[in-house]
């Protein structure tokens, strides 16, 4: 029998749906990104998938490691006793895992326990609430996402042949980063034949994202060791975020099993490119329209960049040149991603735009280069680092923010064969630092207080004062080869 459609599932349902299973995994996102969650039985499932359960908060109240934050935070301290938050399960977020013998896996929302509301820093809340704003005015959101990320064989375990993150993990304490090897040596982007080395890997990720719905539209080698791109089905905006945390669950899961570490670092080498995570987004009526493109070409505009682009797509990436410095934590959410964000290196560092311009922050793909019904906005700042609820909701509410208030476009496009940070480019640089972002997101005056509200960017800072806490207090490889005879 067929598995009925997820849109269509509710608690009333279930019991059929459910019928030949005996426990159901379930899972919520952190501010990390990182998927939280555990298997419960059938029985216990079924009873609380209207109304919820009882999940731990301190999922907010410590880092991806498991370490408590050195500045308690609002949502979980030790003051509120760590308490429950409200895990409510979407039971339209239904799949199988087909690496798990096909186990039902539901995605939850948290809520606050006081008022029942969404809570400030549940990630897929925060999409939501955005999302939100846009259906009050009779319109939707599409988003894809791409991912980049190295790929390095786990090393032989001392205790067994088998191979995984944990051994990774284990090696890394006790040798050099780059002692690690990575899945193919060598740059060969767009290689056909790479993938053959490991072929069951390769078409094994293809074939789960397909069952797990997180389809991949294109999937191929990216230039540099061992590194893999993948862009994922373009779709609705909150379904595409969830589906690219689906992904990465994905990619790590198959990769233990063949002694891979997949590694979403924005940047994990030295002197080679890092790993982006660019974002596409365009808003549509009810009807699904796309109200980016301008049906008559504009041939009097001063720039010809925006001749296809409506009124509400030059307002709405006026919204995101003016808040992309607010924002950046969210972009560049750890100390290594601005590692990435440097010069030269095919990632963007001001605050700038184009039409197919792929040196700038904000790329344009509409007419004459593409279809009028594909027309959108690609946000290329982000890391494969980040959290993909995060970015598409700060990209959609500071977008929506420049439809609201009729902002306009404040800076030139970047001109062709102008590279970002050249004397041509007037936009703003953005921030060297996670520290200088977070001063910046934080501010009394910061956009991101304006559109996200002061709890969540509380939260959020604070978690990345923690970050920026850990890193100021590390001695890193670099400063002991570098001062351990000569100072």
């Amino acid at each position: 029998m067929p598995e009925q459609d997820p849109s269509t599932i509710t608690a009333e349902s279930l019991p059929e749906l459910l019928e030949n299973d005996s426990a159901v995994k379930v899972a919520g996102i952190d501010v990390d990104g990182i998927l939280r969650g555990k298997l419960m039985a059938k029985k216990k499932f079924l009873s609380i998938a209207k109304e919820g359960f009882g999940f731990c908060s301190v999922i907010f109240g410590w880092d991806m490691h498991d370490q408590t934050y050195f500045r308690e935070l609002s949502i979980s301290n030790k003051e509120n006793g760590y308490r429950d938050l409200i895990a409510v399960p979407d039971l339209s977020s239904f799949r199988r895992i087909p690496w798990e013998n096909d186990v039902p896996f539901f995605l939850i929302s948290f809520h606050d326990p006081d008022t029942n509301g969404s809570l400030s820093a549940c990630p897929r809340s925060l999409l939501r609430r955005a999302v939100d704003k846009l259906t009050e005015k009779g319109c939707g959101a599409m988003a894809g996402a791409e991912y980049e990320f190295y790929q390095f064989r786990a090393p032989q375990s001392h205790d067994g042949p088998e191979r995984n993150s944990s051994s990774t993990a284990s090696f890394l304490r006790d040798n050099p980063v780059n002692a690690l090897p990575s899945l193919t040596e060598g740059m060969f982007g767009y290689s056909i034949t790479r993938p053959v080395h490991n072929q069951d890997y390769y078409y094994g990720i293809f074939d789960a994202c397909e069952k797990f719905n997180c389809g991949i539209e294109g999937w191929h080698t990216e230039s540099g060791p061992g590194v893999f791109e993948a862009a994922l089905q373009f779709g609705e905006i909150t379904a595409m975020a969830d589906k690219a945390s689906m992904f990465k669950l994905v990619v790590k899961s198959l990769g233990s099993k063949h002694g891979i570490t997949p590694c979403f670092m924005a940047k994990p080498r030295e002197g080679l490119p890092g790993n982006s995570g660019h974002m596409h987004v365009s808003v549509v009526d009810k009807a699904g329209k796309n109200l980016f493109y301008r049906e008559t070409e504009d041939k009097e505009h001063e720039w010809q960049d925006v001749r296809f682009l409506s009124d509400m797509g030059r307002h709405f990436l006026a919204g995101l040149l003016e808040g992309l410095p607010d924002i950046m934590p969210i972009l560049a959410p750890n100390v290594n991603s601005y590692k990435r964000l440097v010069e030269n290196f095919w990632a963007p560092v001001t605050v700038s735009w184009g039409l197919e311009h792929r040196a700038a922050s904000i790329r344009i793909i509409s007419p004459p280069t593409s279809s009028p019904k594909a027309t959108r906005f690609e946000v290329r700042v982000p890391g494969a680092d980040t959290n993909p609820h995060f970015v598409l909701a700060a990209i959609l509410a500071l977008g929506w923010r420049g439809v609201e208030k009729k902002l306009e476009i404040s800076i030139p496009p970047l001109g062709k064969g102008e590279e970002v940070g050249s004397q041509g480019d007037k936009g703003e640089r953005l921030a060297k630092s996670l520290k200088e972002a977070t001063e910046r997101f934080m501010r009394k005056e910061s956009i991101a207080r304006e559109v996200f509200g002061d709890e969540f960017v509380d939260h959020f800072g604070g978690t990345r004062q923690h970050e920026i806490r850990l890193w100021d207090e590390a001695v890193t490889d670099w400063e002991v080869r570098r001062y351990i005879e000569t100072v």
